[in-house]
């Protein structure tokens, strides 16, 4: 998010008066490398089962996969849906369940490869969802929602300057 606040720019001792460049993370280095990985191994992986087989087998197995996949997030959605519809008339939150994860491995299994399949696969078991949802939690430290109304969700408003600068103001309504 930008703040309109200028980027510190301190000279580096190896090249006095040149700006040193922010560091880059390791996340944003190391994102693109895995995801080339993984698509490399995905394309290996459909050729070795394209020569053992054939490449209809091949066709076949990437179908199924996407109207699998198609399947359980239509049914997750709708489950997540009803949970919803349940709560709100009860007054209570909704039950935590494994909709989300279903719903990520629907997508997995939507995603062209025997990989991502196989990973659709394990996450529509429930001890793998069980086992991956606490590890989630615990990694991502995730805070409960505070209550309140959907109405409060929007009373923070950021106005966008034409310089950049970000103006942090309250939305006050006068509804006559």
């Amino acid at each position: 998010m930008t703040t309109g606040a200028p980027t510190p720019v301190h000279p580096t001792p190896d090249r006095p008066g040149r700006p040193q460049q922010p560091r880059r993370s390791r996340l944003r280095t190391f994102v693109p490398l895995g995801l080339a990985g993984w698509l490399v191994l995905e394309i290996w992986l459909l050729t070795l089962v394209a020569g053992a087989a054939s490449g209809l087998v091949v066709f076949l197995l990437l179908v199924a996969g996407v109207v699998l996949g198609a399947v359980v997030i239509k049914r997750a959605g709708r489950r997540a849906f009803r949970n919803l519809n349940e709560a709100l008339q009860r007054g209570t939150a909704p039950s935590r369940g494994g909709n989300g994860l279903m719903m990520l491995g629907g997508l997995l299994l939507m995603i062209p490869g025997l990989l991502s399949d196989v990973a659709g696969l394990l996450l529509l078991l429930p001890p793998v969802q069980k086992a991956v949802g606490a590890f989630a939690e615990r990694r991502l430290r995730v805070a409960a929602a505070t209550p309140g109304t959907l109405g409060d969700a929007f009373q923070q408003a950021r106005i966008h300057r034409p310089d950049g600068k970000v103006v942090q103001g309250e939305v006050v309504r006068d509804d006559r």
